[in-house]
Order: C-alpha cells, then sequence, then structure tokens
C-alpha cells in the first residue's frame, strides 16, 4: 500500500446500490450509509495498487462486460461529507437528516470525492472509501420543471390549520 494516498476526484460518474439511508437490507448493517461507483479498468488497476478495496460487478448479459466497482462508506462521526443536490431551481445542501432523499431521486449527473481512509486492525491494514463530496444533478420530470416557479407557501394543507 502507497504511503501518499490521494483523494479519487470522479466526474459524471455512475453510482449503484445508493443506500444514503443506511437501511439494514441483505448487505447492509443497520446504519450504514454506502453507495458503490463504476470505475473504468484503467483507474481500478491503479488503485488496486494503491490498496483501494476494488470489486468485480459480473455482468448477467452474456454480452455486457463485467465492471469494476468501488463500494463508498457515508459517515458522519469524523468527518461530514458535503452532498449537495442539484435542480433547476438551485443547489440544496443536504444534512444527515434528509440525505435519504437521494436513496429516491432520479438522477441525471454524479459529480464525487472519495477521500482514503487508512485502516490497522490486529496486524492486517487496508484503505477504505469515505465520501469527502457529492454533487447530484436531479433528473427533474416535465411537470417539476412546469411548477418549478411556484411559490411554496406552507408544509401543511391549508384545510388541517
Amino acid at each position: 500500500m502507497a504511503d501518499d494516498i490521494s483523494n479519487i476526484v470522479l466526474e459524471d460518474c455512475r453510482v449503484l446500490f445508493r443506500n444514503f439511508a443506511g437501511a439494514e437490507g441483505q448487505y447492509n448493517r443497520e446504519g450504514d450509509r454506502n453507495f458503490c461507483v463504476i470505475i473504468d479498468d484503467d483507474l481500478a488497476e491503479r488503485l488496486e495498487i494503491d490498496g483501494w478495496n476494488i470489486k468485480t460487478l459480473r455482468s448477467k448479459d452474456e454480452y455486457e462486460p463485467d465492471r469494476k466497482i468501488l463500494q463508498v462508506s457515508v459517515g458522519y462521526k469524523a468527518r461530514p461529507p458535503l452532498v449537495v443536490m442539484i435542480t433547476s431551481k438551485g443547489r440544496t445542501t443536504l444534512k444527515k437528516d434528509n440525505i435519504e432523499i437521494i436513496d429516491w431521486v432520479e438522477i441525471d449527473k454524479v459529480d464525487v470525492v472519495i477521500r482514503p481512509y487508512k485502516w490497522t486492525v490486529s496486524g492486517k491494514t487496508g484503505l477504505k472509501a469515505y465520501l469527502k463530496s457529492f454533487y447530484v444533478t436531479i433528473a427533474e420530470d416535465v411537470l417539476a420543471l412546469k411548477y418549478a416557479d411556484v411559490q411554496e407557501i406552507s408544509d401543511k394543507p391549508p384545510w388541517s390549520e
């Protein structure tokens, strides 16, 4: 493993297996927020040399190639990430309590910075990928664009007051 590992910057990348909510599932413990990012083979090879934990996602289609992926953890204990959602109205910085919206939105584009964390446990060492910053551009539908400029007047419907 190299001594000075740099951040990874990926622009217009593709993300898979979004779990910003930290929901428990077949492959995830409750509270573990994470996602995977697809990386090209050349970058994957360089990252593996540096000690990053690159996985191969096997294709279900015999005509499609396998893809290299990196799982990225979204942690709030040491260094909270900067997560920004971009729409036609502007940008919104998401916090720990509303970041799960990313699990459900239709994504147009993602730019991400991933920071390395070197760990040592019982004489073993490794490198874990943590989210540093995440800019996600939302693919808005026709109606969202049509009504984007209509002012929101209340979180409660008028008949509930």
